[in-house]
């Protein structure tokens, strides 16, 4: 193999390689806001479910 070959196996490989590494930040960039969304979305479901149940009497709790 020369050298002149390995060199630029080298090069297309590294491109390869950056170019995964972008689309591996950007897929990881929409997920973080996704699943944040969904955390924030879940928590108001359930405060706002507390907030419409019936409050529990001192007599019920025993």
């Amino acid at each position: 193999m020369h050298p002149e070959t390995h060199l630029a196996l080298h090069h297309a490989r590294a491109a390869e390689l950056r170019a995964e590494a972008d689309a591996y930040r950007l897929t990881a960039a929409a997920r973080h806001r996704r699943d944040l969304r969904t955390r924030i979305g879940w928590t108001l479901v359930e405060v706002g479910l507390r907030l419409a149940a019936a409050p529990k009497t001192a007599a019920a709790v025993l």
